[in-house]
C-alpha cells in the first residue's frame, strides 16, 4: 500500500511538474530531486516492513516467586499496561492431576487433585493485592474429600527494600513446598510426605507482619497471626488438622519467621551455582477454634525449621528438618509432645541440549530421588504407649519432564515404610502440572 502511494505521489509531482512551461536544465533539477524523495520514501518503506517482521514482544514477566517466597504466578508488567482498572488487574491459574495406582488390589484412581485461581490487582506500584482460590478434588459436597477455600488474600503495601508490609491470608513461611507448592515447582507427583505431615502444607494464617532484604544476601520474614486449634492434632497427622481453614481465632495468636541467606549471589564461583540457606520458626497457642469458638485447651506449639538448596551445573540438591514441640500434649489423647521429620533430594537435569531444538527449544528434564524420614510419635508424654503408624519412612523415585517451562509431566515410584506395617503398599504416580 506505502509503495502504492510512492508511486501516486510521484506521479502527480511528475503532472504537476510538466504542466508548467520550465527551461530543459530546471525540469532535469526538478527530476534528480524526484529520485531522490521517491528513494528516501522507498527507504522508509523498507524499514517500516522490518519493523512489523519482528516478533510481536509482550511484556511478561515470569514472577512465580515473589519477595517473600510466596508463588503469585505470572503476570503483565502495568508499566507499558494500559491505564485505568483494566491494566492494573493480573491473572494466572495452576493445577494438577494424578494417577495414583497401589501394588495390591483396589486403591487405584484419578484424581483432579487442585485447580487454583489467582488474581491480584495493583492499587498503586507500591500497593498490591495477592489471592488464590482453590478447588480440591474436582467435587465439593458434605460427603466427598473435595475442598473449596480461600487459600490466600492478602494487600502487600511496598514501602521500602528493606521493609513492605503485607496482612491478610497468606502462606506460613516454614520450609521450601509450603511457599512454592506449584506442581512444577517440586519433583514428585505428590508433595513431599514431609511437607504434609511435619510441615503442613498447605497451610495458611491469618495476620500482618513485616518482609524485606536486611542486605542484598539477607531476606526476612516475621509475622503476627492466628493460631492453631490443638483439640484437632491426632497421632498420625499431627498439627496438620489443627489448622483453621474459616475464621481463625485470635485467642492465642502466633509468631513465625524464616531468615534466608545466598552466600554465593555476590561471589565469583568457579562453575555455575548457588546456594540458599534457610531458618524458620513458629510459636503459639493451640487454644484456637473457629468462628472464635476456643476449645479451653492449655498448651502451645513451637516448630523449628531448617532448610537448603544448592545447584551446580545441571544438579540440584535440597533438603529440610523441622522439629515440632508441643506443650500440653499429655490432655490431647494420643498426641506425642515431640514431632520430628526430614527430607533430602537429589536431581539431574539430563536432557542434552542438541534435543533443546524446534517445539523442545525451552523443555527441560530431570531424574530425582527423595527420601523422607518422619515420626508424628516421635516423642511421647510420660505414660502414653507410642502409635508405630505415626513412624514412616518413604523413597521416591520418579522423572519430571516439561516440554515448556510452565507444563510438567511426572511420573515416580513410592516405597513406603511404617513401624506399624511391614508390607506396606508402594504406589505407582502419573500426573500432570502446569503454572498459567
Amino acid at each position: 500500500m506505502k509503495k502504492l502511494y510512492v508511486v501516486i505521489v510521484a506521479g502527480l509531482l511528475i503532472m504537476a511538474s510538466s504542466s508548467q512551461p520550465h527551461a530543459a536544465s530546471d525540469v532535469e533539477a526538478r527530476m534528480e530531486a524526484l529520485e531522490k524523495r521517491v528513494h528516501a520514501l522507498s527507504d522508509e518503506l523498507a524499514a517500516a516492513r522490518a519493523e512489523l517482521s519482528k516478533p510481536k514482544q509482550e511484556n511478561y514477566v515470569d514472577n512465580t516467586v515473589d519477595e517473600t517466597g510466596n508463588a503469585s504466578g505470572p503476570y503483565y508488567d502495568k508499566s507499558e499496561a494500559p491505564s485505568g482498572i483494566t491494566g492494573r488487574f493480573n491473572f494466572g491459574a495452576y493445577g494438577e492431576m494424578h494417577a495414583n495406582f497401589t501394588e495390591g488390589d483396589g486403591g487405584d484412581k484419578f484424581d483432579i487433585h487442585r485447580f487454583v485461581l489467582n488474581t491480584g490487582y495493583d492499587f498503586a506500584d507500591w500497593i498490591k493485592l495477592g489471592s488464590e482460590v482453590e478447588v480440591e478434588h474436582a467435587f465439593v459436597s458434605s460427603g466427598s474429600d473435595g475442598e473449596l477455600k480461600i487459600e490466600q488474600l492478602y494487600v502487600d503495601f511496598l514501602l521500602h527494600d528493606a521493609l513492605s508490609v503485607r496482612a491478610g491470608r497468606m502462606l506460613a513461611p516454614l520450609g521450601i513446598t509450603n511457599q512454592r507448592h506449584e506442581p512444577t515447582a517440586f519433583n514428585g507427583v505428590e508433595r513431599p510426605s514431609f511437607d504434609k505431615y511435619i510441615l503442613p502444607t498447605t497451610w495458611s494464617i491469618d495476620g500482618i507482619g513485616l518482609y524485606g532484604n536486611i542486605t542484598d544476601v539477607i531476606r526476612y520474614q516475621a509475622y503476627v497471626v492466628t493460631g492453631l486449634d490443638g483439640t484437632k492434632f491426632d497421632s498420625t497427622d499431627g498439627i496438620r488438622d489443627g489448622r483453621i481453614g474459616g475464621m481463625s481465632s485470635f485467642n492465642d495468636i502466633a509468631f513465625t519467621g524464616r531468615l534466608d541467606y545466598f552466600p554465593l549471589l555476590q561471589s565469583d564461583v568457579p562453575v555455575a551455582q548457588d546456594l540458599r540457606l534457610g531458618a524458620s520458626f513458629y510459636y503459639g497457642g493451640i487454644n484456637n477454634g473457629n468462628e472464635g469458638k476456643d476449645p479451653g485447651l492449655d498448651g502451645s506449639v513451637t516448630v523449628l525449621s531448617g532448610d537448603m538448596e544448592t545447584g551446580v551445573k545441571d544438579v540440584d540438591v535440597k533438603g529440610a528438618v523441622a522439629y515440632t514441640i508441643i506443650e500440653g500434649a499429655e490432655k490431647i489423647p494420643g498426641v506425642a509432645k515431640g514431632i520430628f521429620g526430614y527430607n533430602v533430594e537429589a536431581g539431574y537435569h539430563f536432557l542434552p541440549d542438541s534435543l533443546k531444538t524446534g517445539k523442545l527449544e525451552r523443555s527441560d528434564a530431570v531424574v530425582f530421588a527423595r527420601y523422607d524420614n518422619f515420626d508424628t510419635q516421635f516423642k511421647m508424654p510420660h505414660g502414653v504407649a507410642k502409635d508405630p503408624a505415626g513412624d514412616r519412612q518413604e523413597w521416591t523415585f520418579g522423572i519430571s519432564f516439561y516440554p515448556v517451562p510452565n507444563l510438567v509431566l511426572k511420573a515416580d515410584y513410592q516405597i513406603r515404610d511404617s513401624k506399624a506395617l511391614k508390607d506396606q503398599e508402594n504406589l505407582i504416580n502419573l500426573g500432570i502440572g502446569f503454572q498459567l
